[in-house]
């Protein structure tokens, strides 16, 4: 039986979870829409979509994970299914965060205004970033797989040994884990390196706007406002992120943690859901297709 505690929480990381799938759900059907009525599918579009669907199978592994540890389901699934579980989630979280470092460096590449000649080759040459971003994609995803399967054979031997946790230092586990998730974790400094750009380029066009004596924003300020919402609050949430997975992990070395793990469950399902519904409120294409199924829903109402 859970607490008091334990079951509210679970309810808010559940709902969290719930959320996270119908915004997700909503901007692949947007996405989905516009590519079938227009032929066609922006850069920009097809990793928000991306971006979508592989938040949506990360919600539901994290979930489907996190209920079958809360319920001790862990007993009747298979180790093999567990396993294969494990894996999928490491290459669905790799792709996730390569989707919103993608997502980032574009809004960098649109918006801000430099005159260094590697950002106007960048800037001009959109297409081949696009290629080294999926290079980059495959490296990392080389270099950091075999230390992911790793760490997944380390929890299958603890599961049908409990001895061997003895053996294994918690530094040791940690370690593995940092460096496990070290693809993921190169593209997350990407992401931090893109807003630090972009709040430089707010900054000098701020102070190009005073010289003429502008009080107002103008367009090129909103639009860099916006990418750096996304951008930040991408940050904040994947820290989040990041750290309900790892409290998720270390719970294996202790004992009576289920609340922690709940709490570590609930960390981690906010990124999948809140940054969703922050790329529709500052998206003008998936705002209007919001206010527009608002108001069919309440036509039916009435």
């Amino acid at each position: 039986m859970l607490s008091a505690l334990e079951s509210i929480l679970l309810s808010v990381a559940t709902s969290e979870a719930m959320l996270g799938v119908l915004g997700n759900t909503f901007i692949v059907l947007v996405n989905y829409t516009d590519w079938v009525k227009n032929k066609k599918l922006s850069k920009i579009n097809f990793i928000l979509t991306g971006l979508a669907i592989s938040r949506i199978f990360t919600i539901w592994i994290i979930t489907l994970d996190a209920y079958t540890k809360v319920f001790l389901l862990t007993m009747l699934m298979p180790s093999s299914l567990h396993e294969c579980m494990s894996y999928i989630w490491v290459i669905i979280n790799h792709l996730s965060v390569w989707f919103s470092t993608s997502l980032g460096i574009f809004y960098f590449l649109k918006i801000a205004n430099f005159s260094h000649y590697i950002f106007l080759w960048m800037k001009r040459r959109a297409d081949k970033v696009f290629v080294f971003l999926i290079v980059f994609l495959i490296i990392t995803w080389l270099a950091s797989f075999p230390l992911a399967v790793k760490v997944i054979k380390d929890v299958k031997i603890y599961q049908s040994n409990t001895s061997w946790l003895i053996h294994l230092e918690k530094s040791e586990l940690l370690i593995n884990y940092v460096f496990a998730n070290m693809g993921p974790i190169s593209l997350f400094m990407v992401a931090i390196i893109a807003c630090f750009l972009l709040t430089i380029s707010l900054w000098r066009h701020s102070r190009q706007m005073q010289s003429i004596g502008s009080g107002f924003r103008d367009l090129n300020t909103e639009a860099h406002m916006k990418a750096m919402k996304v951008l930040i609050a991408f940050i904040i949430l994947f820290i989040l992120y990041f750290l309900g997975i790892l409290i998720e992990t270390l719970c294996l070395f202790l004992t009576d943690n289920k609340l922690l793990f709940i709490f570590g469950f609930t960390l981690s399902a906010m990124y999948p859901c809140c940054h969703s519904f922050i790329l529709i409120l500052t998206s003008r294409e998936l705002k209007q297709a919001t206010m527009r199924a608002l108001q069919r829903l309440k036509c039916c109402e009435t």
